[in-house]
């Protein structure tokens, strides 16, 4: 299974390495090992929590919540503050050198923020679905939240340009508030 999210976030410097996680308290289920099934978080600083105390970034918040349901995965962080589309795609082979059972990738904030095509941005994508084995034709759901209501016809043109035929499911929205620079944000989930 893969998850994929793409949008517009902060730009920072690369996150220094961060300590381990504290061991789990004697009640906790067993943590998981190196040989647990892998969830891959490959992403820009807002995967990597710049900013934020490590244990306050979202995979680690995942990771707790596995934890909790006694389910053995082992959430692996790659975020990387400053990553564009293309920088994860560059990573992605070296990641992928470790077995992963779910991939969820987070990207083309920075891509946006340096006023990318969006086209080269959708090829990366592509590329990068392809490379976990997966591909657009295998997006099963697509959420977007489009910062001005008065965008939903040029996103709809944008979206039959992703996906020509037998477009997937999706869910649509406004931003409820304002944030510079921000005009759209779009999450997928793809089969393997």
């Amino acid at each position: 299974m893969m998850a994929a999210a793409w949008g517009c976030g902060p730009v920072g410097e690369k996150p220094a390495a961060h300590p381990p996680p504290p061991s789990p308290s004697p009640s906790a289920a067993p943590a998981p090992s190196a040989a647990s099934p892998v969830v891959l978080f490959l992403g820009t600083s807002l995967t990597a929590g710049q900013g934020l105390d490590p244990e306050q970034a979202y995979p680690a918040l995942i990771q707790k919540k596995i934890d909790a349901a006694g389910l053995g995965y082992r959430v692996v962080n790659a975020g990387l503050g400053g990553d564009t589309s293309a920088d994860a795609l560059g990573r992605l082979d070296w990641l992928l050198r470790q077995k992963v059972d779910v991939l969820v990738v987070e990207t083309g904030a920075n891509d946006a923020l340096r006023g990318q095509d969006p086209a080269a941005t959708r090829e990366n994508i592509q590329a990068i679905l392809a490379e976990a084995g997966s591909s657009m034709d295998k997006i099963v759901s697509v959420t977007i939240v489009l910062a001005d209501e008065d965008d939903f016809a040029g996103m709809n043109e944008e979206y039959l340009r992703w996906f020509p035929s037998d477009p997937p499911a999706r869910q649509g929205a406004k931003l409820p508030v304002r944030i510079p620079g921000l005009k759209v944000s779009i999450a997928a989930i793809a089969a393997a």
